[in-house]
């Protein structure tokens, strides 16, 4: 498969998708396509009545990049902590980055299942190195929605490009999946912010050329979610310190790191959206954020699968089988509910608890169906459990999914 003549055609391709979108949510409930629990394989493609022709064309160039750009470099990023820089710009040549970033804002223009479709090949292909989900439709949603028309301009071309990297940072050694724990502050002084705090776990946090930073602004509002703002720092912004790439048990070829905020100040340009704010705009986007990762968990749930038959247990393989096959059906209802701006936080709490614990028992099955071998990481299926193992905890534990769940039912 010729790379070059992809990227040529690429935005072409996104163009034909975009216009047929509508079509394809209508058509999937007739659609002559199978899914991907009657076919051979869930890995088959052209399986799937939410993806229409034009993305099996793209699904088959991501999978080839995958294969011949990440698979083969993975156990020296895993040594590394980190991808190489050059993979961003590969993936950014072949409009693998800011996917469905709108096109007049220096996107690619396509919609959210085309940018599942790289999610979901990064998961078949075992692979959980490149930080391309937090930086394509995390960090730039947040620039598309709420940024300046100057704040798109400097960061948008260059992130769909692969030359700056995003990142966002909000967790903190105190505060994980509650924001409102949150103890980083922003001191106006002047016309500037001047920045004080601690972030960890930071996806990108190491190799980030900006970062999308959670901070208080009002220590006296009523409550901490009334006086959070978000700020966008530069890497080399002075106060801004990267500390060392979290060793983790699983994820290891993810550059995953501390950021130290000392006096760190910035122009009042770099208050991204409107001052105290912050909190609001979270919480917009937790529901994609959530689909995700639930993207991710069915997906690489399947590659488990595929990865095991070969070690069969037949009555344990259907257990497996089914279980995917039902949360393969739930996610790519949200799919398309996302893509029709229905997506509500309660269903993605739902998706996102269920898949990832669903993912992580498959994970647990496989290894015990693979035996001794399960447990040497030279096998596939031991680095899969062990990186399918953050899944439950970030985008908010799956214990804060289930209070979520619980208030719809309790108002």
């Amino acid at each position: 498969m010729n790379y070059l003549k992809f990227s040529k055609s690429t935005s072409i391709l996104y163009t034909k998708i975009h216009q047929t979108s509508i079509k394809t949510q209508l058509k999937c409930f007739y659609s002559s396509r199978r899914e991907p629990f009657q076919s051979d394989s869930f890995l088959d493609i052209g399986t799937r009545q939410i993806y229409e022709e034009e993305h099996d064309i793209f699904r088959q160039m991501v999978r080839k990049f995958f294969k011949d750009e990440v698979k083969p470099n993975e156990d020296k990023w895993a040594k590394a902590g980190q991808v190489d820089r050059e993979l961003w710009l590969k993936a950014g040549k072949l409009g693998l980055l800011g996917i469905d970033t709108p096109i007049e804002l220096g996107g690619s223009g396509a919609d959210f299942l085309m940018a599942s479709i790289v999610m979901e090949e990064q998961a078949y292909a075992n692979s959980s190195g490149p930080g391309f989900h937090v930086h394509s439709h995390i960090v730039m949603p947040y620039l598309a929605r709420i940024g300046s028309p100057e704040q798109k301009a400097k960061y948008i071309p260059g992130m769909t490009s692969g030359k700056i990297i995003g990142s966002i940072a909000m967790s903190e050694p105190g505060a994980g999946s509650d924001l409102q724990g949150i103890r980083t502050n922003a001191r106006k002084d002047g016309s500037d912010y001047v920045i004080n705090g601690q972030k960890t776990f930071i996806t990108n946090g190491f190799m980030c050329d900006v970062v999308i930073t959670v901070a208080v602004m009002d220590p006296g509002a009523k409550s901490v979610a009334h006086g959070i703002g978000l700020f966008l720092v530069d890497a080399d912004n002075p106060g801004l310190k990267k500390g060392k790439k979290l060793e983790k048990m699983g994820m290891k070829a993810q550059d995953t790191s501390e950021l130290f905020y000392e006096d760190c100040r910035v122009p009042s340009s770099a208050l991204l959206g409107k001052e105290n704010n912050g909190f609001y705009y979270l919480m917009q986007e937790l529901p994609q954020e959530r689909l995700i990762i639930s993207v991710v968990g069915v997906a690489h749930a399947e590659f488990m699968f595929e990865e095991t038959r070969k070690y069969t247990v037949r009555h344990k393989l259907a257990e497996i089988k089914s279980e995917i096959a039902v949360a393969r059906t739930f996610v790519d209802r949200c799919l398309l509910l996302h893509s029709q701006k229905k997506l509500d936080m309660t269903t993605a709490a739902i998706a996102k608890y269920w898949t990832t614990d669903m993912q992580n028992r498959v994970a647990n099955q496989c290894v015990q169906l693979h035996g001794g071998w399960g447990y040497m990481l030279e096998y596939p299926i031991c680095r899969a459990f062990v990186d399918a193992r953050a899944q439950s905890l970030y985008g908010g534990t799956n214990e804060i999914m289930k209070e979520l769940i619980s208030r719809s039912i309790f108002p």
